[in-house]
């Protein structure tokens, strides 16, 4: 295809049931075995099934213990977090060769705009096989593509032949492209919209590029257009190379539920930790800290505190959440789920003013001490270097 038919390319790349393969990769033994990574059996979800186990119907966020119902001879494994952050260090670096306008939008995921890169390494549609070709040459992974002059038209252009699919959509054929597909294919549809469109006979694209854009307004407001618009194949988005995760956190849902307040002041110092090195991970700090609380009856609560300076550290962040898990039901009713997550994120490598009489050396140790912690769970996992409150007798 001549380059010069695109105006504008952006690639979708998207990761083929990543953590199974990673899983798989790292244990050949597991290879076109259903493979499923999650949670526990009794409460945990799913994050990541192969795709010999999702002809059993299994999918990402369904309950381990449907999985294990509909596949009961699958493999179960717990998600290594530090190892899939390793390998997607690995391909994002791949990405970024072909252009320098990258977009993640998670560990497996990202749109790469590749319009000023076609002089030095040809059609869009040749970029995206060399893409293809790098990933599986230096990780054993594969990876499906979607080419296309918009974001929303590459990112559902990737899942068409999964896996390792790759489908191009240049811009003289996005609406016959769009038309025959369902409306939830569409970004924006969940329930409420999707019984909305039914009421105006909408099933496809098509049916609802072909409405009165005044109607869809009328009846769906602002989302009316925007769907209108996304229905035509209009989507002028740019690939955000500093894109800003609003939030960084982690919950965890227990076999047994939570009864007492020591109990909880445990799991909410290693979830701490955990959310800490993550924040690390990705080069953030946060201000505000949530507490989520689930009680055994599934009433979820929160409790949000937002600090003078942003933090990384697990630390404060423990000791935060303690004091808001005073103002809690626990210990009086039993937890099924606590989750801590941060949001007012920021770069770590900001200027933070510091307070005219705080001992300037104490964070600078702090910062030096989790950095040598984090190299070594980097190198040996999240479980070689643990708070000792957390060692199991």
């Amino acid at each position: 295809m001549d380059t010069s038919d695109w105006t504008r390319a952006i690639i979708h790349l998207d990761m083929d049931a990543f953590y199974a393969a990673v899983e798989v990769l790292d244990d050949p033994t597991l290879q076109g075995k259903p493979v499923v990574v999650g949670g526990s059996k009794e409460r945990g979800v799913v994050s990541s099934a192969s795709y010999e186990a999702r002809k059993f119907g299994i999918h990402s966020a369904q309950p381990i213990a449907t999985a294990a119902r509909f596949c009961p001879h699958c493999v179960f494994l717990p998600v290594r977090m530090w190892r899939y952050q390793e390998v997607s260090r690995q391909i994002f670096t791949i990405f970024q060769r072909y252009s320098p306008l990258v977009e993640p939008i998670s560990l497996d995921e990202a749109f790469v705009d590749v319009t000023g890169s076609t002089r030095l390494f040809g059609s869009p549609e040749e970029i995206a096989r060399k893409i293809k070709q790098q990933v599986v040459k230096e990780t054993g992974l594969t990876v499906s593509a979607g080419v296309a002059p918009s974001k929303f038209v590459a990112k559902i252009a990737s899942d068409i032949q999964k896996p390792d699919g790759l489908t191009i959509v240049p811009q003289e054929n996005v609406v016959e492209f769009l038309d025959p597909l369902p409306i939830e294919k569409l970004w924006g549809v969940g329930q409420a919209t999707y019984k909305t469109l039914s009421h105006l006979g909408v099933k496809t694209i098509g049916d609802l590029s072909r409405l009165p854009s005044e109607l869809l307004v009328r009846r769906l407001g602002k989302q009316g257009l925007h769907l209108y618009l996304l229905a035509k194949g209009v989507d002028e988005r740019e690939v955000e190379v500093e894109r800003m995760v609003k939030s960084i956190g982690h919950e965890q849902t227990y076999r047994v539920d939570i009864q007492d307040k020591e109990a909880a002041r445990k799991e909410l110092l290693s979830l701490a930790t955990r959310v800490a090195r993550r924040l690390r991970g990705h080069g953030y700090v946060g201000k505000t800290i949530t507490l989520k609380v689930k009680y055994h009856d599934f009433v979820q609560i929160t409790r949000s505190t937002t600090l003078p300076e942003a933090t990384d550290d697990s630390r404060e962040i423990y000791s935060s959440c303690c004091a808001m898990l005073d103002k809690t039901d626990v210990g009086r009713r039993p937890v099924r789920l606590f989750g801590i997550s941060l949001a007012q994120l920021s770069f770590s490598d900001e200027e933070r003013q510091l307070d005219l009489f705080d001992d300037k050396e104490v964070p600078q140790k702090r910062r030096r001490l989790n950095r040598a912690l984090d190299a070594i769970s980097d190198k040996f996992g999240d479980e070689a270097i643990v708070p000792g409150t957390l060692l199991k007798s």
